[in-house]
Protein backbone atom coordinates (compact mmCIF):
# COMPACT_ATOMS: atom_id res chain seq x y z
CA UNK A 1 0.00 0.00 0.00
CA UNK A 2 2.66 2.08 0.66
CA UNK A 3 3.37 2.53 -3.27
CA UNK A 4 -0.05 3.30 -3.67
CA UNK A 5 -0.34 5.95 -1.16
CA UNK A 6 3.49 7.44 -3.06
CA UNK A 7 1.79 7.68 -5.97
CA UNK A 8 -1.39 9.06 -5.31
CA UNK A 9 -0.08 11.62 -3.01
CA UNK A 10 1.48 12.93 -6.70
CA UNK A 11 -2.42 14.07 -7.50
CA UNK A 12 -3.56 17.56 -7.05
CA UNK A 13 -6.25 17.09 -4.69
CA UNK A 14 -6.55 17.84 -0.49
CA UNK A 15 -6.86 14.80 0.22
CA UNK A 16 -4.24 13.64 -1.38
CA UNK A 17 -1.72 15.02 0.66
CA UNK A 18 0.91 12.08 2.38
CA UNK A 19 -0.81 10.88 5.71
CA UNK A 20 -3.95 11.88 5.61
CA UNK A 21 -7.13 10.82 4.35
CA UNK A 22 -6.41 6.89 3.90
CA UNK A 23 -9.88 6.16 3.42
CA UNK A 24 -10.23 8.41 0.41
CA UNK A 25 -6.92 6.57 -0.83
CA UNK A 26 -8.25 2.96 -0.38
CA UNK A 27 -12.00 3.94 -1.95
CA UNK A 28 -9.95 5.53 -5.40
CA UNK A 29 -7.93 2.54 -5.46
CA UNK A 30 -11.00 -0.07 -4.61
CA UNK A 31 -12.70 1.88 -7.78
CA UNK A 32 -10.03 0.96 -10.09
CA UNK A 33 -10.46 -2.59 -9.19
CA UNK A 34 -14.13 -3.08 -9.07
CA UNK A 35 -14.95 -0.89 -12.13
CA UNK A 36 -12.91 -3.14 -14.37
CA UNK A 37 -14.57 -6.05 -12.79
CA UNK A 38 -18.14 -4.86 -13.90
CA UNK A 39 -16.95 -3.30 -17.19
CA UNK A 40 -15.32 -6.58 -18.34
CA UNK A 41 -18.57 -8.82 -16.77
CA UNK A 42 -21.29 -6.13 -18.26
CA UNK A 43 -20.53 -7.10 -22.02
CA UNK A 44 -21.42 -10.87 -21.16
CA UNK A 45 -24.61 -9.59 -18.79
CA UNK A 46 -25.98 -7.67 -21.66
CA UNK A 47 -24.46 -9.89 -24.62
CA UNK A 48 -26.45 -12.94 -22.40
CA UNK A 49 -29.54 -10.91 -21.58
CA UNK A 50 -28.76 -11.90 -18.44
CA UNK A 51 -29.37 -7.93 -16.60
CA UNK A 52 -32.31 -9.44 -14.15
CA UNK A 53 -30.12 -12.17 -13.24
CA UNK A 54 -27.09 -9.91 -11.31
CA UNK A 55 -30.05 -8.39 -9.95
CA UNK A 56 -31.69 -11.76 -8.60
CA UNK A 57 -27.87 -12.38 -7.84
CA UNK A 58 -27.58 -9.04 -5.50
CA UNK A 59 -31.21 -10.14 -3.52
CA UNK A 60 -29.87 -13.76 -3.12
CA UNK A 61 -26.34 -11.96 -1.48
CA UNK A 62 -28.13 -9.81 1.20
CA UNK A 63 -30.22 -13.18 2.36
CA UNK A 64 -26.50 -14.72 2.61
CA UNK A 65 -25.90 -11.89 4.64
CA UNK A 66 -28.76 -12.55 6.95
CA UNK A 67 -27.91 -15.87 7.11
CA UNK A 68 -24.63 -15.28 7.84
CA UNK A 69 -25.36 -12.49 10.74
CA UNK A 70 -27.83 -15.03 12.03
CA UNK A 71 -25.20 -17.91 12.68
CA UNK A 72 -23.05 -15.20 14.34
CA UNK A 73 -20.24 -14.94 11.62
CA UNK A 74 -17.48 -12.59 12.62
CA UNK A 75 -18.25 -12.06 8.53
CA UNK A 76 -21.13 -12.77 7.37
CA UNK A 77 -20.03 -11.61 3.58
CA UNK A 78 -18.73 -15.76 3.16
CA UNK A 79 -22.09 -16.68 3.93
CA UNK A 80 -22.96 -14.39 1.56
CA UNK A 81 -20.52 -15.10 -1.24
CA UNK A 82 -21.50 -19.07 -0.60
CA UNK A 83 -25.58 -18.17 -0.71
CA UNK A 84 -24.69 -16.17 -3.77
CA UNK A 85 -23.25 -19.46 -5.47
CA UNK A 86 -25.41 -21.98 -4.51
CA UNK A 87 -28.15 -19.34 -5.90
CA UNK A 88 -26.34 -19.11 -9.21
CA UNK A 89 -26.03 -22.73 -9.76
CA UNK A 90 -29.41 -23.49 -8.78
CA UNK A 91 -30.43 -21.13 -11.02
CA UNK A 92 -28.99 -22.65 -14.21
CA UNK A 93 -30.09 -26.03 -13.18
CA UNK A 94 -33.84 -24.74 -13.00
CA UNK A 95 -33.23 -22.53 -16.16
CA UNK A 96 -32.49 -25.91 -18.30
CA UNK A 97 -35.02 -28.13 -17.15
CA UNK A 98 -37.62 -26.04 -16.77
CA UNK A 99 -40.01 -25.04 -20.19
CA UNK A 100 -40.09 -21.58 -18.55
CA UNK A 101 -38.75 -18.14 -19.86
CA UNK A 102 -35.54 -17.17 -18.49
CA UNK A 103 -37.14 -13.71 -17.34
CA UNK A 104 -40.05 -16.09 -15.35
CA UNK A 105 -37.02 -18.15 -13.43
CA UNK A 106 -35.40 -14.94 -12.86
CA UNK A 107 -38.61 -13.74 -11.10
CA UNK A 108 -39.07 -16.88 -9.30
CA UNK A 109 -35.85 -16.71 -7.94
CA UNK A 110 -35.20 -13.41 -7.24
CA UNK A 111 -38.53 -12.86 -5.22
CA UNK A 112 -37.99 -15.47 -3.09
CA UNK A 113 -34.55 -14.66 -1.97
CA UNK A 114 -35.77 -11.18 -0.97
CA UNK A 115 -38.66 -12.51 1.19
CA UNK A 116 -36.39 -15.26 2.44
CA UNK A 117 -33.39 -12.41 3.47
CA UNK A 118 -36.25 -10.00 4.25
CA UNK A 119 -37.92 -12.64 6.41
CA UNK A 120 -34.76 -13.69 8.44
CA UNK A 121 -33.36 -10.21 8.76
CA UNK A 122 -36.11 -9.68 10.87
CA UNK A 123 -36.72 -12.93 12.65
CA UNK A 124 -37.81 -12.70 16.70
CA UNK A 125 -38.50 -9.15 16.41
CA UNK A 126 -34.79 -8.12 14.93
CA UNK A 127 -34.48 -4.42 13.59
CA UNK A 128 -33.68 -4.47 9.62
CA UNK A 129 -32.09 -0.78 10.17
CA UNK A 130 -28.88 -2.97 10.55
CA UNK A 131 -28.82 -3.96 7.05
CA UNK A 132 -29.97 -0.43 5.59
CA UNK A 133 -25.96 0.34 4.66
CA UNK A 134 -26.30 -2.57 2.48
CA UNK A 135 -28.64 -1.16 0.00
CA UNK A 136 -26.99 2.06 -0.43
CA UNK A 137 -23.38 0.81 0.18
CA UNK A 138 -19.75 2.90 1.52
CA UNK A 139 -17.38 2.72 -0.60
CA UNK A 140 -15.75 5.13 1.72
CA UNK A 141 -15.21 2.19 4.26
CA UNK A 142 -13.31 -0.46 1.73
CA UNK A 143 -10.52 -2.34 3.67
CA UNK A 144 -6.55 -2.77 1.80
CA UNK A 145 -7.44 -6.85 2.34
CA UNK A 146 -10.68 -6.64 0.39
CA UNK A 147 -9.42 -4.40 -2.48
CA UNK A 148 -6.58 -7.32 -2.28
CA UNK A 149 -8.94 -10.01 -2.49
CA UNK A 150 -11.26 -7.81 -5.47
CA UNK A 151 -7.85 -7.87 -7.01
CA UNK A 152 -7.14 -11.33 -7.03
CA UNK A 153 -11.02 -11.85 -8.48
CA UNK A 154 -9.79 -9.43 -11.24
CA UNK A 155 -6.76 -11.23 -12.50
CA UNK A 156 -8.99 -14.28 -12.04
CA UNK A 157 -11.65 -13.44 -14.57
CA UNK A 158 -9.22 -11.89 -16.89
CA UNK A 159 -7.63 -15.49 -17.36
CA UNK A 160 -11.11 -16.67 -17.45
CA UNK A 161 -11.72 -14.31 -20.37
CA UNK A 162 -8.43 -15.11 -21.80
CA UNK A 163 -9.17 -19.25 -21.94
CA UNK A 164 -12.84 -19.18 -22.98
CA UNK A 165 -14.06 -16.51 -23.62
CA UNK A 166 -14.70 -17.82 -27.20
CA UNK A 167 -16.57 -20.49 -26.01
CA UNK A 168 -18.84 -18.30 -23.66
CA UNK A 169 -19.76 -15.62 -26.51
CA UNK A 170 -20.56 -18.70 -28.35
CA UNK A 171 -22.60 -20.16 -25.70
CA UNK A 172 -24.65 -17.09 -25.33
CA UNK A 173 -24.86 -16.15 -28.73
CA UNK A 174 -26.11 -19.51 -30.01
CA UNK A 175 -26.02 -22.42 -27.66
CA UNK A 176 -27.29 -25.35 -29.46
CA UNK A 177 -24.30 -24.53 -32.02
CA UNK A 178 -21.80 -24.67 -29.19
CA UNK A 179 -22.98 -28.07 -27.82
CA UNK A 180 -22.49 -29.21 -31.97
CA UNK A 181 -19.20 -28.21 -31.77
CA UNK A 182 -18.38 -30.17 -27.90
CA UNK A 183 -18.85 -27.08 -25.95
CA UNK A 184 -20.47 -27.60 -21.98
CA UNK A 185 -22.71 -25.15 -22.19
CA UNK A 186 -24.24 -25.88 -19.12
CA UNK A 187 -20.46 -25.20 -17.21
CA UNK A 188 -20.19 -22.40 -19.39
CA UNK A 189 -23.12 -20.61 -18.20
CA UNK A 190 -22.98 -21.80 -14.70
CA UNK A 191 -18.93 -20.35 -14.36
CA UNK A 192 -20.07 -17.33 -15.91
CA UNK A 193 -22.91 -17.04 -13.78
CA UNK A 194 -21.19 -17.91 -10.39
CA UNK A 195 -18.59 -15.17 -11.05
CA UNK A 196 -20.94 -12.57 -11.20
CA UNK A 197 -22.25 -13.68 -7.97
CA UNK A 198 -18.62 -13.85 -6.08
CA UNK A 199 -18.30 -10.30 -7.92
CA UNK A 200 -21.51 -8.72 -6.60
CA UNK A 201 -21.69 -10.25 -3.58
CA UNK A 202 -18.17 -8.72 -2.72
CA UNK A 203 -19.07 -5.39 -3.65
CA UNK A 204 -22.68 -4.64 -2.91
CA UNK A 205 -21.53 -3.48 0.86
CA UNK A 206 -19.45 -0.39 -1.10
CA UNK A 207 -21.54 0.42 -3.91
CA UNK A 208 -25.33 -0.59 -2.58
CA UNK A 209 -27.69 -2.99 -3.16
CA UNK A 210 -30.45 -1.05 -4.95
CA UNK A 211 -27.72 0.58 -7.79
CA UNK A 212 -25.28 -2.45 -7.98
CA UNK A 213 -27.03 -4.19 -10.65
CA UNK A 214 -27.10 -0.65 -13.03
CA UNK A 215 -23.10 -0.96 -12.86
CA UNK A 216 -23.15 -4.31 -14.35
CA UNK A 217 -25.58 -3.23 -17.25
CA UNK A 218 -24.86 0.58 -18.00
CA UNK A 219 -21.20 -0.35 -19.60
CA UNK A 220 -21.77 -2.94 -21.97
CA UNK A 221 -25.44 -1.29 -22.99
CA UNK A 222 -23.63 1.96 -23.41
CA UNK A 223 -20.58 -0.04 -25.49
CA UNK A 224 -23.35 -1.66 -27.88
CA UNK A 225 -24.19 1.75 -29.16
CA UNK A 226 -21.20 2.65 -30.64
CA UNK A 227 -19.11 -0.48 -30.89
CA UNK A 228 -18.71 -1.88 -34.40
CA UNK A 229 -16.53 -5.05 -33.40
CA UNK A 230 -15.95 -7.08 -30.55
CA UNK A 231 -13.31 -5.23 -28.99
CA UNK A 232 -14.35 -1.98 -29.44
CA UNK A 233 -17.31 -3.29 -27.47
CA UNK A 234 -15.37 -4.47 -24.57
CA UNK A 235 -12.91 -1.39 -24.97
CA UNK A 236 -15.68 1.01 -24.47
CA UNK A 237 -17.53 -1.02 -21.65
CA UNK A 238 -14.05 -1.19 -19.73
CA UNK A 239 -12.89 2.52 -20.23
CA UNK A 240 -16.64 3.92 -19.99
CA UNK A 241 -17.08 1.81 -16.26
CA UNK A 242 -13.34 2.93 -15.13
CA UNK A 243 -13.98 7.06 -16.12
CA UNK A 244 -17.50 6.77 -14.44
CA UNK A 245 -16.44 5.19 -11.21
CA UNK A 246 -13.40 8.01 -10.85
CA UNK A 247 -15.22 10.42 -11.46
CA UNK A 248 -18.54 9.07 -9.29
CA UNK A 249 -16.11 8.66 -6.33
CA UNK A 250 -14.86 12.35 -7.38
CA UNK A 251 -18.24 13.58 -7.22
CA UNK A 252 -19.32 11.92 -4.02
CA UNK A 253 -16.33 13.14 -2.17
CA UNK A 254 -17.00 16.91 -2.84
CA UNK A 255 -20.60 17.21 -2.41
CA UNK A 256 -21.16 14.50 -0.22
CA UNK A 257 -23.63 11.89 -1.94
CA UNK A 258 -23.47 8.21 -2.19
CA UNK A 259 -20.80 7.03 -4.44
CA UNK A 260 -22.70 4.24 -5.89
CA UNK A 261 -25.51 6.77 -6.91
CA UNK A 262 -23.04 9.20 -8.34
CA UNK A 263 -21.27 6.36 -10.25
CA UNK A 264 -24.89 5.00 -12.27
CA UNK A 265 -25.30 8.27 -12.80
CA UNK A 266 -22.38 8.82 -14.88
CA UNK A 267 -22.59 5.40 -16.38
CA UNK A 268 -26.35 6.75 -17.57
CA UNK A 269 -25.01 10.14 -18.90
CA UNK A 270 -22.51 8.30 -20.83
CA UNK A 271 -25.52 5.50 -22.01
CA UNK A 272 -27.61 8.45 -23.48
CA UNK A 273 -24.61 9.97 -25.23
CA UNK A 274 -23.30 6.61 -26.73
CA UNK A 275 -27.16 6.45 -27.85
CA UNK A 276 -26.77 10.00 -29.26
CA UNK A 277 -24.20 9.33 -31.21
CA UNK A 278 -25.76 5.92 -32.57
CA UNK A 279 -28.60 7.79 -33.52
CA UNK A 280 -26.81 10.56 -35.38
CA UNK A 281 -24.39 8.07 -37.20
Amino acid sequence: MEVWYALVSLLPFDWAQPGTMLFMKHALLAVLVISPLFGILSTMVVHSRMSFFSDALGHSAFTGMAIGAICGFNEPTWAAVIFALVFALLFNLVRRRSALASDTVIGVFSSTAVALGIFLSTLGGRSFTKFNNLLIGDILSVEPSKIGLLALILLLIIVLWCLSFNQLMLSAVHPALANSRGIKVFWQETVFSMAIAVVVTLSMTWVGLLVINSLLVLPGAAARNVARNLWQYHLFSLAGAVVAGIAGLMTSYYIGASAGASITLYLAIWFALTFLLRKKG
